[in-house]
């Protein structure tokens, strides 16, 4: 009989995805789509001109939102994304354009078609809380 243990192992997305280089790589992708699609261009004028503060808060806050370090947090306190975001105008179209590179970078970047579909239903569901804008129905 093997003893009872209170401590499940972890295995994260963070884990799955691949950890820090894998995590990067989605994360430059994703603002390379952003920043090369016309169709785009709604949510890539509410950015710098230069991507790489934006890119590298991205995988700060999604190494923890993964479950791996919560570099984020250690570095600029809790995200509180949607407050955060609250000065830009998000609608459909917003959330739209954002899943849209997101979309293609995971199909891209994350190979395991199960993994895949988990993430996208996340940040499918995130993306839709940061609407801030009134629209018609």
């Amino acid at each position: 009989m093997q003893p009872e243990s209170n401590v499940l192992p972890t295995h994260t997305p963070y884990d799955e995805i691949g950890g820090e280089v894998s995590v990067r790589a989605l994360v430059k992708r994703f603002y390379e789509l952003m920043d090369t699609r016309p169709e785009t261009y709604g949510i890539r004028k509410m950015h710098a001109e230069d991507l790489g503060g934006s890119e590298e808060k991205l995988f700060l806050f999604l190494s923890g939102w993964f479950g791996g370090p919560q570099l984020y947090v250690e570095r600029f306190g809790q995200p509180f994304l949607r407050a955060r975001h609250l000065p830009f105008s998000i609608g459909a179209s917003e959330r739209d354009q954002w899943m849209m590179c997101m979309g293609q970078a995971l199909e891209e970047c994350v190979p395991d078609a199960a993994l895949r579909k988990r993430l996208h239903d996340s940040f499918a569901a995130l993306a839709n809380h940061m609407r801030n804008r009134a629209e018609p129905a």
